[in-house]
């Protein structure tokens, strides 16, 4: 008899504190991704930052493999086209990133949000900023919130990364010096980078699929013209 009673209290307690930390709340008939048009968008998007991202991965391998071979012209012109690539992605990468910060408001998220973990990366800056947000995101008991801090930390993880390469790379380009501590910086921020893109692509198709087809919309409409110039994707 007792038990029964125990139970009863202990059931009831944790339903009170479902509630109250915002666990027991869903919405339900999550909105799947039925236009087709937005379904084209988000695979031409990916394919889009796939294949930059695959240049950037090549131009900086090759300018390693010239530099080391003594080539230092080469290398130069092909970190040079490094450079501009990287450039490229995290233009798109931040422009996914604020449409998808200004539709937040509108976005009826029905499912947990991973958070990101730092042992998913390889660059120190990345290790060490991913640390200081482990125990703010341990207390975020609503998806919404949870999902907004992930936004907000992809957005400054590209910031971040940008800026550690650029600082990275050789000052004097045509200097025969090969430093492979050097490269090997590069080549965990390109690793991270590269991470920090395929997350971004992932949280905007599952975004897409949280709006409201109005909105959905109008997201694609913002982000359009990041593929206006596009190596490979073609919106008509």
């Amino acid at each position: 008899m007792y038990w029964v009673m125990g139970s009863t209290i202990l059931l009831g307690m944790g339903m009170l504190l479902r509630r109250a930390l915002g666990l027991g709340s869903r919405v339900r008939g999550r909105a799947p991704l039925v236009d087709a048009r937005q379904k084209w968008f988000c695979e031409s998007m990916a394919e889009e930052v796939q294949c930059r991202s695959e240049i950037l991965a090549s131009s900086l391998n090759d300018a390693i493999e010239e530099l080391q071979a003594g080539h230092c012209e080469n290398a130069s012109d092909l970190l040079g086209l490094a450079e501009a690539e990287w450039a490229a992605v995290a233009e798109i990468l931040s422009g996914i990133l604020k449409g998808v910060t200004d539709s937040l408001p509108l976005a009826r998220i029905a499912i947990p949000v991973r958070s990101l973990a730092p042992d998913l990366f390889r660059s120190d800056v990345m290790r060490d900023y991913l640390r200081l947000h482990e125990l703010v995101d341990q207390f975020l008991f609503r998806t919404k919130l949870r999902f907004h801090l992930q936004i907000k930390i992809l957005r400054h993880a590209v910031d971040i990364l940008t800026v550690d390469f650029r600082s990275g790379t050789p000052k004097n380009r045509l200097s025969p010096v090969f430093s492979l501590a050097l490269w090997d910086r590069l080549d965990r921020d390109y690793h991270d980078f590269d991470l920090i893109a395929k997350k971004t692509i992932l949280a905007l198709v599952k975004f897409m699929s949280w709006l409201p087809a109005s909105a959905a919309s109008d997201l694609v409409a913002e982000l359009r013209p990041l593929l206006d110039h596009g190596v490979r994707s073609v919106i008509h």
